[in-house]
């Protein structure tokens, strides 16, 4: 058996660990630019989503605002007419 290896196989070898050993950092960087890539559109999307739901619970609040507003005058009527067609005296001195 022949202790020699082929010059040309160990040129090839050279050049493809070269090859590996050149490409890595840029493969590691390319990697690295995709994942915060990701992870900053994940979190462009959930502010949106927070947006929109507060949005939506401001919304709500802000129906019940107005409408206990319309409503306190009504109450205030309401209860002056019963005590006005009572026929008990008034609570008030």
């Amino acid at each position: 058996m022949a202790d020699t290896v082929n010059p040309q196989i160990t040129d090839a070898v050279t050049q493809t660990n070269v090859q590996i050993l050149g490409s890595a950092p840029g493969q590691a960087m390319a990697n690295l630019f995709q994942a915060t890539g990701s992870a900053l559109g994940i979190a462009a999307h959930n502010a949106t989503a927070a947006g929109q739901n507060a949005n939506t619970v401001l919304q709500a609040v802000t129906t019940q605002g107005v409408a206990l507003l319309y409503g306190v005058d009504t109450a205030a009527e309401s209860a002056g007419i019963s005590e006005i067609l009572s026929v008990t005296k008034p609570k008030y001195p």
